[in-house]
């Protein structure tokens, strides 16, 4: 899977420097979209590759690399077409992306697994196998996985007519200092919360996370200037950092082997409903409730998230005792 998508999207962003028309442009990124995929293949290998005793610390770490290279990229992305053109920008980006495919084509190896015999070739009995408890709890990350992005994306489209409100000046600049300050956030306390789940459980970081995270978002409705804003945008981040790290621990530590790779899918799969809903509520939610809402909304739907995954951890079963 990351070999495909490393080499895939080496080709369709080399592409993209080639387009004539809009309509070009609109399928080569479609194609990339379809060929992409490449940090939740590398969630789903650390997940299954690495000891479950350091699953947490080892996801976190993988976590601070993808918040760093979202912060990163965006601003060399701003600085590299006024120098080389955007054509070449494009160019340059499938040459990085073709390193990493050659990277991962030579300096990977996957450690061999038992091959999945006939009942577990199709999705439905390897759920089906499953106990109830295992189905509950990994229903239960489904729906916070969902709901974690769900809640992140709603604020992106209302971000920059909130600092307007807030006066701001150079507007465009400051949301990405505000934006900035979320992932700088998580990219310091990611591998550290993931040690800690590690060491006191994933269930009881996890919904510490959620519940901080919902607090932070509380007072974001009445934020009276923008460093105030980044400033809870930071602390957010940092109780961001622990929570899609611990889902996908807990998935690795309830599913057996054969169907941990399957399940993590699952799970990126209702990442990526959540970030296309995300936008499309907090723009609805903003333009009719006004913006704070979307900070209160999205406060309660993770409080929520909170409360559901520590009524889990509260009821000992075999399953959650382990987590």
């Amino acid at each position: 899977m990351l070999i495909r998508a490393s080499l895939g999207m080496a080709v369709a962003m080399s592409l993209i420097g080639l387009a004539q028309t809009v309509w070009q442009l609109l399928l080569l990124r479609l194609l990339a979209g379809l060929l992409g995929g490449y940090a939740s293949g590398a969630t789903i290998l650390v997940a299954t590759q690495t000891p479950k005793a350091r699953s947490g610390w080892a996801l976190g770490v993988l976590s601070s690399g993808i918040m760093a290279g979202s912060l990163a990229v965006p601003l060399i992305g701003g600085v590299l077409p006024p120098l080389i053109g955007i054509r070449n920008t494009f160019f340059l980006a499938g040459g990085v992306i073709f390193i990493t495919f050659l990277a991962t084509l030579l300096l990977l190896s996957e450690m061999p697994r038992k091959a999945p015999s006939r009942a577990t070739d199709s999705a439905l009995p390897a759920v089906v196998k499953l106990s109830g408890e295992q189905r509950r709890m990994i229903t239960c990350m489904f729906v916070v996985a969902s709901l974690v992005m769900f809640s992140t994306m709603s604020v992106e489209p209302i971000i920059t007519v909130y600092l307007r409100q807030l006066k701001t000046d150079n507007v465009t600049m400051m949301a990405g200092v505000v934006m900035s300050a979320t992932a700088l956030g998580s990219i310091l306390a990611a591998s550290r919360l993931g040690r800690l789940a590690d060491r006191i459980g994933y269930l009881p970081v996890l919904a510490s996370c959620l519940a901080m995270t919902a607090l932070t978002l509380i007072p974001q409705a009445w934020v009276s200037n923008v460093w105030q804003l980044a400033a809870l945008r930071f602390f957010m981040g940092l109780a961001l950092g622990g929570l899609l790290p611990c889902v996908a621990a807990i998935i690795r530590h309830t599913v057996p082997n054969e169907v941990a790779g399957r399940m993590l899918g699952y799970s990126t799969s209702s990442q990526y409903l959540g970030q296309v809903l995300g936008p499309l509520a907090g723009g609805l939610l903003g333009g009719y409730l006004g913006m704070g809402s979307v900070f209160l909304g999205t406060a309660m739907v993770l409080a929520a998230c909170s409360i559901m995954v520590g009524r889990m951890g509260m009821i000992r079963t075999p399953v959650s005792s382990k987590l």
